[in-house]
């Protein structure tokens, strides 16, 4: 018994090798043409309660996202690679924007596949275990970065099971992740948005707004 603990011990005082774990990541996305999995949301804004919604999440190469959404019932976003779209059913109103103009902070989830690479854009990393788990804070490198820190979440088999993302005005928002699968089987329609009947659907291009 006594041998036991000092093994449990020894093993929560064991140094975190950051880099290579998340080497070990990066290697675990960056393969995968394609991933499913099931998500839950949580978005908090200073001075507002929590919201939180859930849904399921399909990636593919290059940038290709959907969001789904089972709560709230009908929301949608999604990425084709160029341009993203997101609807709202109470509002029944589409917005459609470019990929690079996006500050949606469910944008950089798009790279988790096949363009993971924590050295070119993070500066820092300040890792502590959480459990079985290990934690890492991550700060980007550029000073105009919307974000001013990404916390991941990596279990011992290198998957990213919770991403919160802090961004410039401390609004927070917290994705934890669950029933990934690797190479999923999805069709290229899955990324192709088609706007519900009778929404308003407005183009964001800079400055300016065209609503259709």
């Amino acid at each position: 018994m006594l041998a036991v603990c000092l093994t449990a011990s020894a093993a929560a005082a064991a140094p975190i090798e950051v880099s290579r774990i998340l080497n070990r990541v990066e290697n675990r996305y960056n393969s995968p043409k394609t991933m499913q999995l099931r998500f839950q949301q949580t978005y908090t804004g200073l001075g507002s309660p929590a919201r939180v919604e859930s849904g399921d999440l399909f990636l593919s190469k290059p940038r290709k996202m959907r969001w789904e959404y089972r709560d709230p019932e009908g929301k949608l976003f999604v990425s084709d690679g160029r341009f993203v779209y997101f609807y709202s059913p109470n509002s029944n109103r589409v917005e459609k924007m470019t990929l690079k103009e996006s500050g949606d902070m469910r944008v950089p989830l798009a790279f988790l596949i096949g363009r993971l690479d924590f050295q070119r854009d993070f500066r820092e990393f300040r890792a502590r275990r959480d459990g079985d788990d290990v934690n890492i804070v991550a700060l980007p490198k550029s000073d105009r970065s919307p974000f001013e820190k990404v916390e991941f979440v990596v279990t011992p088999q290198y998957r990213i099971k919770r991403v919160v993302i802090t961004s410039q005005d401390q609004s927070v928002m917290d994705f934890q992740f669950s029933e990934e699968k690797l190479n999923a089987p999805l069709q290229a329609k899955t990324f192709e948005f088609q706007a519900p009947p009778g929404a308003e659907f407005v183009e964001i291009t800079g400055d300016e707004d065209e609503a259709y």
